[in-house]
């Protein structure tokens, strides 16, 4: 998700995305961790995804 993206979003439509990236975050990391993982590079994504969308968050928090 790019950060153009998640700044068109509403305050309450982002939390709920950074909710869904945290649940399949812990969900790959299980996956990692019994050895079920294919997809690495997706533990990145995921984290990078949380970080824009918290970013995001603080900027508008700031603005106000």
């Amino acid at each position: 998700m790019k950060a153009k993206e998640i700044n068109e979003l509403t305050t309450d439509q982002m939390i709920e995305k950074e909710d869904s990236y945290k649940k399949e975050l812990f969900n790959l990391r299980f996956q990692l961790a019994t050895g079920q993982l294919e997809n690495t590079a997706r533990l990145k994504q995921v984290r990078k995804n949380i970080a824009r969308i918290k970013t995001a968050l603080r900027q508008k928090e700031l603005s106000k």
